[in-house]
């Protein structure tokens, strides 16, 4: 699985519009309104580097009023579950 951030510039005033569009995209888990130089950060999970592409260029690119974007590729996850397991390998119950 791929996970990927893509950072969304929003024309004034098409947030809520835009938000909403970005979260019935296929691939897109979830979509968050952000504070700083960025309006929305999407958070894409996909098989492959093919379907970020397609997620960008074929979704959230062609929205109204999506003024640009930047996507990141997430090399390594952590997440707490993850985090708890690396440390009972080898444990006894």
């Amino acid at each position: 699985m791929i996970s990927a951030l893509c950072f969304v510039q929003v024309a004034p005033g098409k947030v809520n519009e835009v938000g909403q569009a970005m979260a019935e995209i296929k691939g897109v888990r979830s979509v968050y309104s952000v504070t700083g130089k960025i309006d929305m950060v999407a958070l894409i999970e996909v098989v492959d580097h093919d379907r970020v592409a397609d997620v960008v260029n074929d979704g959230i690119g062609r929205i109204e009023g999506v003024l640009s974007t930047e996507t990141h590729i997430a090399f390594k996850t952590y997440r707490p579950q993850d985090i708890e397991a690396g440390f009972s390998i080898g444990a006894e119950s």
